[in-house]
Order: C-alpha cells, then structure tokens, then sequence
C-alpha cells in the first residue's frame, strides 16, 4: 500500500474527486428519492479547507452541484448536517427564528477514545487489532437494537477513518424525530454511566431488561478472546483489583485469594464467573442475594459507548462516508455487516494508494475508455481500485432503500384504490 503523506493532500484531493468518489450513488442516498420537493436544496453541508479553514451552511441545487464544488475545491473533510426550513447558503437573509433544522438522519457517533480506561493495548487516537473488537462489539449491539428492539430498517454504518464507526438511521419516520426522542433512543442504548471518577458505570437489577440479555449475550461472543486475551483485565493483582472493585464486598475477599493460585485471567474469570451463576441460582431459594456482577463486568470493558448530543441535536453536523482523513489518508469506508468481524481498519484504503492504483491501470484505461463519456469513464476509475467493494456496499444499501420507497409507494396506490 502506498505510503501516506499528508503534504501530498493538496495534489491528492482534486483526483479522488474526479475519479473516485461516488458520486452517483451518494446524490441518490442524500436525495431521497425526491419525495419531498427541495430536500437535497434544503440540506447542509460544510467543508473543511486547506488550512483548516471551515466553511458552513452550503447547500446545493442538485448533486451535479455539489459534485461540481467539490471538485472545485477540493475539501479536506465534508460534514452532512440537517435539512432545513430554508436553504443554508441563504440563511443570513431569513428573518430571524425562522431558519430551523427540519429533520435529519439519527446518528451515532462511537470513538475509542471514549474507552481508555478499560483498554491497555492503546490510549488516545491510537488503535491495534486488539482494541478494535471494541467497536465491533459496538456494532453488532446498536446494529440489533437498532433493527429488533427499534424497529429501525435502513442503518449505514461507516468506518471514521481512524479511530471509531458511525452509523446514519435513514428510515423516513425516524429522519423526522425530535431533539427529544432522539435523546430517549440514546438514553435507552446507554449503559455505561458515569464520569472518571465513577468506579461501577453499569448497574443491573431484577428485573432484568432484554435489552441488557440480549446485549451480554452479543459481548459474551468476543469478550474471553479480546478482554481476557487480549487485554489480559486479570493477568496482575494490579489489574485484577480494577476488576475486583466492581464485585460486591462479600465476594471480593474469597476472590483475592483463590486469584493467585490460578494459572492466568481466562482461569481467574471462570472461578469469578461461576460464583456469580452460583449466587443467581441460590437467589431463587432466598438464601443468597442476586448478583450480575460478571454481567456488569462484561458490560462495563466492551459495552458501546455513545456520546448524547451527537445523537439528539437535529443541527449536529456529521463527518460524510467517503471522506479522507486528513491524518492517516484514509477514506471513510461503509461497512458490510457480513463480514463486520474481518473488517480491518489498517488494510482500508488510503488516497494515496488509490491514486497510485489509478496509475498502474492508467494506461490500459485510457486506452479501453478513450470513446466513453466522462461520467462513465468515472464509474469505471473507482471500479478499478480497491474502493469498489466499499462503494458496492453503499450502493447496495441505497438500492435497499429505494426498492423500500417503491414498494411503500405501490403499497399507498393499492390502499387508495380501495376507496
């Protein structure tokens, strides 16, 4: 893979929006179908300059004007934000109160950063292979609730760039939600409450939600290869008295001293793990309180972590799929949730290999295209590159979306024949 650097950005950019964004695809997605007059119109954007200069409130009269800005000049980072009541490029001559965020996709954003103090492998904006499954674990339990729990259709998950995923709920009903219900949906995927200095961030009582069952059952998959592993959470005293301060005090002493005699953390978590399941078989007789304590332990190492007002604020602006990260160049990915545990962020790839994979083919390409339009010879470019399984995800997602509205359409026109 061509090495990345980011002074070469400038020479970069103008390429891969020429040749390689998807630009189809992604007019399609932030169009709707056209349903409601205007809505591409209605929508904003912001760019990110060269110098870190960052422009809000453009809007477009068509995607073929926004792909033509944007080849123009050539944004190191594009946000999507809401659709308004009025155009954002003209929001200065609204009278005032009247421009307002109408609707917009619910939206999750979910950043390692917000883990550090249950990881040891990485800190800050870095990653590895190990801290990863973390945001695995993260999709796989949101993705669930989204759709089971929810009822939710239409998700597109999409890797950051560097260091965590989003995900765009674009059903017709939900792009429409209040600040307020959109904080309800937060507030009912949150588990892991509490600040730095809060020691037990998750809590379960009886009864317990199948909500909460339902998500340990999806962390129990990962968590003896990444957190016992990986992470090694009871491989020292020093470790496992972070782990044991999460157990209650009755169960902590025993726990300290059978630790040492065991071989290492996957032996030290049966031993914990199946004092648990004793004292929640034991409750049913009445002599034993009910504990979750392995439950809440399991939750608080690898239960996704949200931040609210990303998710509740309808004006939230949002990094756009497909975008370069201007740090490690490379390009903000969907994700197939059929293979969501092969995914990985180091083989994603960067602008510069893409445009060096364009040179490699450029010679057979100008050679097989020189009678085509540019629009097509453009399809054709990104399909050349490993990008195109990446854009074949989002197109697929579009597609579902659209074969969907057809078929609520049909289904609209049957009902009113009826009458």
């Amino acid at each position: 893979m061509a090495r990345f650097e980011p002074a070469a950005l400038p020479e970069l950019l103008p390429v891969f929006y020429r040749r390689l964004f998807p630009h189809g695809a992604y007019g399609r997605w932030l169009g709707y179908g056209g349903v409601v007059k205007n809505y591409f119109q209605l929508r904003e954007f912001s760019f990110t300059l060269r110098d870190d200069i960052y422009v809000r409130f453009q809007s477009f009269g068509s995607p073929q004007e926004l792909e033509r800005e944007l080849q123009r000049t050539n944004p190191y980072k594009i946000d999507i934000g809401a659709v308004y009541s009025h155009r954002p490029n003209q929001h200065n001559t609204v009278h005032l109160g009247a421009f307002q965020p109408q609707e917009k996709e619910l939206v999750f954003d979910i950043d390692m950063t917000d883990y550090d103090d249950v990881r040891t492998c990485c800190s800050s904006a870095e990653i590895c292979s190990k801290c990863w499954t973390l945001m695995t674990i993260a999709v796989r339990v949101i993705d669930r609730a989204l759709v089971e729990d929810l009822g939710m259709k239409h998700r597109l998950w999409v890797y950051s760039g560097r260091r965590g995923v989003h995900c765009w709920v674009c059903d017709d009903t939900v792009r429409k939600w209040s600040p307020a219900l959109r904080a309800a949906a937060v507030e009912y995927l949150t588990l892991v409450k509490g600040g730095a200095e809060t020691v037990k961030k998750v809590n379960i009582s009886e009864p317990v939600h199948p909500f909460i069952r339902r998500s340990v059952s999806v962390v129990e998959k990962y968590f003896e290869a990444y957190a016992l592993v990986g992470q090694d959470i009871l491989g020292t005293p020093e470790s496992w008295e972070k782990v044991l301060a999460l157990v209650p005090e009755e169960h902590r002493e025993l726990l300290r001293g059978e630790f040492p005699k065991k071989r290492d953390s996957v032996q030290r978590w049966e031993l914990l793990k199946g004092r648990m399941e004793r004292t929640r078989r034991m409750a049913g007789t009445g002599k034993s309180p009910v504990c979750y304590a392995d439950w809440e332990i399991m939750l608080q190492y690898c239960f996704p972590r949200l931040d609210i007002n990303v998710s509740k604020g309808v004006g939230h602006l949002l990094k756009s799929p497909f975008s370069v990260h201007p740090k490690t160049g490379r390009i903000s990915v969907p994700l197939d949730l059929q293979r969501l545990d092969q995914f990985d962020p180091f083989a994603v790839p960067t602008i510069s290999s893409l445009c060096h994979e364009l040179d490699v083919a450029s010679d057979d390409g100008e050679q097989e295209d020189s009678g085509e339009t540019e629009p097509k010879r453009r399809t054709r470019d990104y399909k050349r590159t490993s990008l195109a399984p990446y854009v074949r995800v989002f197109e697929q997602f579009v597609e579902e979306m659209e074969h969907a509205r057809r078929g609520e359409l049909l289904r609209r026109s049957d009902l009113q024949g009826e009458f």
